[in-house]
């Protein structure tokens, strides 16, 4: 398995890491969403920063409760990190609403960094995570704002209608969501069945499909999460999309190989694997 790089430092003098900010939700069970990020971007040598939409009791078993921030809250969260430290990548997640959408929306519109765009809808156990009235604003306010959008199978069936059933329907798939605006589209195949898990990235042009051992380990909550936040990092450290893309695909391959047991459900991947390799 291939070892993934970490970021190289963004001062001259090497003291500051790439500075990567996540907007998405809470999960208590620390495997998902923030959490997942943040151990992600500090497995990879950048500094994250947060802004939370939204609260989750959530363990091993499901999502049990949620509760959205007002959007107020998400908004002065994002302008106090932007406007002082500054952002060099921005990871979504979990929005929940059509509110919160458009508010994270308007907050990219104008950011000169670079975007990845996690359009989560259910949770790894099948919880709604977006609200059906949500799409639209997802289609329409922020997926343009996106340099990568991630979306799963069950995702890209939501947002664009295109069901997946083999590789040659992740190109068709990939046409669907670009067609809302983002610059790349990485439809993740790993539910497909087959020997290996398939990626097709692509900007309409380009195409880079993305090949890795299937595991067979049952233990993978915040894969999806764990991913989109690698691409944001490498971005955040200068690398173009296909090489982002490729070295974060090898983070989360190694991290779903080390996937471990926890609580009576479904584990989380095992985000410090770099780590314990070195």
């Amino acid at each position: 398995m291939a070892v993934p790089p970490r970021v190289p430092r963004s001062s001259p003098d090497g003291s500051t890491p790439v500075r990567v900010l996540t907007v998405a939700g809470s999960d208590s069970g620390g495997g998902a969403g923030i959490q997942a990020d943040l151990k992600t971007m500090l497995a990879l040598g950048a500094h994250g920063m947060s802004v939370i939409t939204a609260v989750t009791a959530q363990n091993s078993l499901g999502v049990q409760c949620a509760w959205e921030l007002p959007a107020e809250a998400v908004r002065a969260q994002f302008r106090s990190v932007a406007d002082d430290i500054g952002v060099q990548a921005v990871k979504t997640g979990m929005l929940a609403t059509a509110e919160l959408v458009e508010t994270v929306a308007a907050q990219l519109a104008d950011l000169s960094a670079p975007v990845v765009v996690d359009p989560v809808g259910v949770s790894k156990h099948g919880d709604p995570l977006l609200a059906t009235e949500a799409l639209d604003a997802v289609r329409t306010k922020l997926l343009p704002t996106a340099t990568v959008a991630t979306p799963n199978l069950d995702e890209v069936a939501q947002l664009t209608g295109v069901r997946v059933e083999s590789e040659d329907d992740q190109r068709r798939a990939a046409g669907a969501v670009l067609a809302h605006g983002p610059r790349w589209a990485l439809i993740k195949g790993g539910h497909l069945p087959g020997g290996d898990a398939v990626d097709l990235l692509t900007d309409g042009t380009e195409e880079h499909w993305l090949r890795a051992p299937r595991h067979r380990n049952r233990h993978t909550h915040g894969t999806g999460c764990t991913l989109a936040a690698a691409i944001a990092t490498y971005l955040a450290g200068g690398y173009e999309v296909p090489a982002a893309v490729t070295a974060a695909k090898e983070y989360v391959t190694g991290a779903i190989a080390a996937g471990f047991p926890l609580g009576a459900g479904i584990g989380p991947v095992d985000h410090g694997w770099l780590s314990e390799r070195t």
